[in-house]
């Protein structure tokens, strides 16, 4: 690995063609994401006895929401008026609230906000959460807005949802996506208050808030880890590694990451600090960065914020394609950017022999069938990335009960602790140092509970998928949406009422 002491060298600007600076996939994939989600949904069904109407009921979207509002921009000092498009698609309604993200992004419509609420419908399934899924997004690049604008598009957005009935605490939860994060979060926060103040619960409005306005330590890191977790998980297996031709788990294997926002980051920490693996690339949207020596993740981060690039980052070979980068050596990948990115056309270019989705939708339909041909053990995006869903849901239930984890409990397990570790010493005559004590008697906080919570929820939401993929001899992908359509279909139909 590198030394951490070395200084942040400032990047050199580095000339090469625009048509390069894409999103990661170059090629056309051959079906679009909503397309591409249901023909896994279809696969998966076709294991299942339910009743083909109650089936094409939960696959397709109960509810879609697509607003337009003018805001007031400045054009060459001139006041004009730009359109604003923006979505809410719930999924399903089998569980209330429902939950997703909203994004930011130029490259969203309506149906691909119905497929990427449908992956959270199958996430919050899989995850044991008692949310249905739902989605949101703006159709705008927030790069080419300053701060204040974000924040009356994001009020105004908001504000729609409300007038709609499209959120609220027992309604629909919003929480950060691509493009979003706590800042926005709490402007929708702040707004749904001041519209509607007589709500005892309006922090429970959003998820992914900082943690003064309400929101939970240890959300920020929850997918990233999740991720390190549920490969975790499914390396503990022989069948699934041993096909793959890797030997045991995480641990000291090489990683490439594509992606290194808050997933692609988190991810590739967790990697290093709990697995104690090599990074050895990592990409963004304009470039990407290779060594097979391992990268100092903390410094590449600080480095990305200083620079807004990778590139020229000391002692890492500089690739001006960040595609490219997927295709490099490495025993693990990464997906943390965007959808589609592996495809029919690339998969085979791969070297990785474990591939974990930390972005939504990674492989295409075809490349997934490809690489499983080929051996590659790929852990779904439905599973591997719901460690943020995950933690939503233990900060709606903080804000539903309006006392913070670990309150009531911390300082009792800390005089319990004490009481322990005086009785040990006086019955084998040991004096443990002030930093043993510390170590030991300190009672779990938020954080210690949120972390252990969202281990021990991945830990047994694998093994649920594990089970299924052993009773009908499937592969992890098509086990989890099998799950998911069990449990969805048996909530329905437990109730004597179909959706």
């Amino acid at each position: 690995m590198l030394s951490k002491n070395f200084p942040i060298k400032k990047a050199k600007p580095t000339l090469f063609p625009t048509n390069l600076v894409k999103l990661f996939s170059t090629q056309k994939p051959e079906l679009t994401l909503y397309e591409q989600f249901e023909k896994f949904f279809d696969n998966a069904a076709s294991y299942t006895t339910f009743p083909s109407g109650l089936l094409t009921s939960i696959k397709k979207s109960r509810t879609s929401l697509l607003v337009n509002f003018p805001m007031e921009i400045q054009t060459n000092g001139k006041k004009d008026y730009r359109i604003i498009e923006a979505y809410r698609v719930q999924h399903s309604h089998h569980k209330l609230p429902t939950k997703g993200g909203v994004r930011y992004s130029e490259e969203i419509n309506l149906q691909r906000i119905q497929a990427l609420a449908g992956l959270m419908t199958f996430k919050c399934a899989c995850a044991d959460v008692p949310f249905g899924g739902a989605k949101g997004g703006i159709k705008i690049d927030p790069k080419k807005f300053t701060v204040k604008e974000l924040e009356k598009i994001t009020r105004r957005f908001a504000i729609e949802l409300m007038k709609k009935k499209y959120i609220g605490p027992a309604i629909d939860v919003p929480a950060p996506d691509y493009g979003t994060g706590a800042r926005e979060m709490g402007w929708i926060l702040h707004t749904a208050q001041t519209y509607n103040p007589t709500n005892i619960h309006h922090t429970a409005t959003v998820t992914g808030k900082s943690v003064n306005q309400g929101g939970i330590a240890g959300r920020e890191q929850a997918t990233g880890l999740g991720v390190y977790f549920a490969l975790r998980e499914a390396m503990k297996h022989p069948e699934y590694v041993k096909n793959a031709g890797i030997i045991g788990g995480p641990e000291g294997k090489s990683v490439i990451v594509t992606g290194f926002g808050n997933t692609g980051y988190w991810s590739a920490k967790s990697f290093v600090d709990f697995g104690k693996c090599k990074i050895v690339g990592v990409s963004e949207y304009n470039g990407a960065v290779y060594n097979p020596d391992g990268l100092d993740i903390d410094k590449l981060y600080e480095y990305k914020k200083a620079n807004g690039t990778l590139l020229g980052f000391y002692g890492a070979e500089d690739i001006l394609n960040p595609d490219d980068v997927m295709f490099k050596p490495a025993d693990i990948l990464i997906p943390a950017s965007v959808a589609l990115q592996i495809t029919k056309e690339n998969c085979d270019k791969i070297q990785a022999r474990v591939i974990c989705e930390a972005a939504d939708a990674a492989c295409t339909y075809d490349a997934s069938f490809l690489l499983e041909k080929r051996g590659v053990l790929v852990i779904p995006d439905i599973y591997a990335n719901c460690g943020g869903v995950v933690i939503s849901y233990v900060e709606w239930l903080k804000n539903l009960s309006h006392v913070k984890f670990g309150r009531m409990t911390e300082k009792w397990e800390e005089y319990n602790n004490t009481r322990l570790l005086n009785f040990l010493e006086q019955k084998f005559q040991k004096t443990f140092s002030p930093d043993e004590r510390e170590t030991v008697i300190h009672g779990a906080t938020e954080k210690d509970l949120v972390l252990s919570g969202l281990e021990q929820a991945m830990m047994m939401s694998f093994q649920d998928i594990h089970e299924v993929a052993k009773k009908y001899k499937v592969n992890l992908r098509l086990a989890a949406y099998i799950h998911g359509i069990s449990k969805i279909a048996s909530t329905y139909l437990s109730l004597g009422v179909w959706p």
